[in-house]
């Protein structure tokens, strides 16, 4: 799964790094060095992935996430410093897809580039199917749509994915680690990643985000999907 990707750094040789892996993957990419530029240049011509730094000139990347979060959903990947637990999970909460702790093996982001936009793009939708629906929640799977009482759901690829999957599987619970594996394709990872997206899950389609009734706490296991209309 290929596309066009916006790498935003202000350090010349990660950019070229990154640049020159994810080229040798089949995808054209647009490097840019401040905050200010990159907003501009994601409005001005869309691109399918932005690959993000968080330190930057100009404006920060939690800025220019939180920015592109109120008109877009294109799939956005962080990179982060190293043991900087609270800076991936306020990237998460700002609308990050996902994120690479520096320093990073450029494979390694290359192939989460390629998780991500595989995600976004609706490749692991299954052919045809009904839409799924529970109350006035519907997710139709196959056009990448989702919809309450039908608004359309601003959501990113993972937020769409895990809400799909625990659609699937009502009324069973599932730990974090789990929902790390079947969701995200992670076999070990940071599952504070799973409780920041569930987080914002509930903000979007639960009348009280802090008294949910669809995406329930399983004390001591993880989270399970309650249906409205059972």
């Amino acid at each position: 799964m290929t596309g066009r990707v916006l790498v935003v750094d202000d350090d010349p040789t990660v950019a070229e790094v990154v640049a020159r892996y994810l080229a040798r993957d089949g995808h054209e990419v647009e490097c840019v060095a401040d905050g200010n530029q990159a907003l501009a240049r994601a409005l001005a011509q869309p691109p399918d992935l932005v690959v993000l730094d968080l330190m930057l000139p100009g404006i920060d990347g939690l800025q220019v996430c939180r920015r592109l979060r109120e008109t877009s959903a294109v799939p956005i990947v962080m990179l982060t410093a190293l043991g900087g637990e609270t800076d991936r999970l306020v990237g998460l909460e700002t609308g990050a897809d996902d994120y690479v702790t520096k320093p990073f093996s450029p494979r390694e982001l290359a192939l989460r580039v390629r998780s991500v936009l595989r995600r976004a793009q609706g490749s692991f939708a299954p052919a045809g199917g009904a839409p799924l629906r529970d109350g006035d929640l519907v997710v139709d799977v196959a056009a990448h749509e989702a919809a309450r009482a039908g608004e359309p759901l601003a959501l990113t690829a993972r937020e769409f994915d895990l809400l799909a999957f625990l659609l699937r599987n009502p009324r069973q619970a599932f730990t974090r680690d789990q929902l790390l594996e079947k969701v995200w394709g992670w076999s070990f990872g940071d599952s504070s990643t799973v409780t920041v997206h569930v987080r914002r899950l509930r903000e979007k389609i639960e009348d009280d985000p802090t008294t949910p009734r669809r995406i329930m706490t399983v004390w001591g296991v993880g989270y399970r999907y309650e249906p409205v209309d059972a």
